[in-house]
């Protein structure tokens, strides 16, 4: 049973929390302790009791936002029918668009620019992983079914070090190396679209939910991912 003492503490974890989510539209991940006490209506002493420091207060909310990201994904390509690889692909590739122009902020702190002097602890690499682990049970999917097989592309050989060794631990545990090539290039594929539209890249776009669209179904393409047969490419509703 929860005490009087430990709510509170988690409310006023809460209240920090908030307040310098808010900062971060104003001073991005440059934090600081004292102007987030300042708006919460603490002294800043009162705040290291509960963050001993910028970094601790940025890991809070690093894992907060990759949680955040990874719920919605999760929710999204559950969504869909489990043998419709491309509808999975498609939804989980629009929930992280969703997501980000929904949470600009929290977006740039874990895909902008690193924080100056700051290094990620381990206990945000299970929350980071949460998307990934999502595309990996795609790809294990489409093997297990035939849907999708190795396309037998060349690997140069120092980047099969690398691929060899991602798909010897989970999740990617017997992807074929091009395959495991092609995911990669997917994924980064959707963050670069995701950061090229919120960091205005593109310069002057009037239908960056069209473009978004109309790039998703490439990369689906070159994937091997196809809708099943019958069915044409399903497409998301348009948002901003």
């Amino acid at each position: 049973m929860t005490t009087t003492r430990e709510r509170l503490r988690a409310e006023t974890l809460e209240e920090i929390k908030a307040a310098a989510r808010a900062r971060l539209a104003v001073d991005g991940a440059n934090l600081s302790l004292r102007a987030v006490a300042r708006d919460v209506g603490l002294v800043s002493s009162a705040v290291y009791r509960y963050f001993p420091s910028r970094d601790a207060l940025l890991t809070a909310l690093i894992i907060d936002s990759y949680n955040d990201m990874g719920e919605a994904v999760e929710a999204a390509e559950a969504a869909q029918p489990r043998e419709d690889l491309h509808a999975r692909f498609v939804a989980l590739a629009g929930a992280i668009r969703d997501w980000a122009l929904s949470s600009p902020n929290e977006y740039a702190l874990i895909f902008g620019s690193p924080v100056p002097g700051y290094a990620a602890p381990q206990d945000t690499l299970a929350p980071a992983m949460r998307v990934t682990t999502v595309l990996a049970g795609l790809l294990a999917d489409g093997l297990a079914s035939g849907a999708l097989t190795d396309p037998g592309d060349p690997v140069d050989e120092e980047l099969a070090v690398d691929l060899a060794a991602l798909t010897a631990a989970p999740p990617f545990v017997g992807v074929p190396l091009a395959l495991m090539a092609r995911g990669m290039a997917a994924w980064s594929a959707v963050y670069g679209l995701v950061s090229f539209e919120l960091f205005h890249a593109y310069g002057p776009l009037t239908a960056p939910a069209a473009l978004f669209e109309h790039q998703v179904l490439g990369i689906t393409r070159q994937m091997g991912l196809v809708p099943p047969s019958g069915r044409a490419p399903r497409q998301r509703a348009r948002g901003t």
